[in-house]
């Protein structure tokens, strides 16, 4: 296994990595500033206010994207899996 091959493994691990959790995180972080720009306009100081609708706003995503993300991990391991004969000789 030559340092190529592991840097092309690990960046593209890591290409994975973020490409599933984008769609997570990035809508959680908008909701979360949402919230506080109104709990900071209302002086409403309840930790639940952002941990609910940013629980309902993730499942929703995962319900939307969750299988394109599963077959984008899949087919990541899958070429992973395919690739360890070209990797160890």
């Amino acid at each position: 296994m030559t340092p190529e091959a592991i840097y092309q493994i690990s960046r593209d691990a890591m290409m994975i990595a973020v490409k599933l959790s984008a769609p997570l995180l990035l809508p959680s972080l908008a909701i979360g500033l949402v919230i506080a720009m109104f709990q900071a306009a209302t002086q409403i100081n309840e930790s639940t206010l952002t941990f609910v609708p940013k629980l309902i706003i993730m499942g929703l995503v995962l319900l939307i994207l969750g299988p394109g993300m599963l077959q984008m991990f899949l087919d990541y391991f899958h070429d992973l899996i395919k690739d360890i004969p070209h990797l160890i000789g």
